[in-house]
């Protein structure tokens, strides 16, 4: 888990929207996908759910969005 990752995952939450994340965090809408891919795969579970148009967070995103906070604030 990178500091990196924590900082789209959040952009990601914040904004319900990967391409609208990733023009915050002015980088490439696919890298910010795989980037967030590899945080879900180092932590075992889905963080997102994703339907065409619509992103929510799962239980995991919901438990962890917290804690990003926290660590990208420190």
């Amino acid at each position: 888990m990178q500091l990196q990752q924590l900082a789209y995952f959040v952009a990601v939450a914040d904004s319900r929207h990967f391409t609208h994340a990733a023009e915050r965090m002015r980088v490439a809408q696919p890298s910010l996908s795989k980037q967030i891919r590899a945080l879900e795969a180092d932590l075992g579970a889905p963080l997102f759910s994703r339907a065409r148009g619509n992103v929510t967070l799962t239980a995991a995103g919901e438990a962890l969005l917290p804690l990003a906070r926290r660590m990208l604030a420190d």
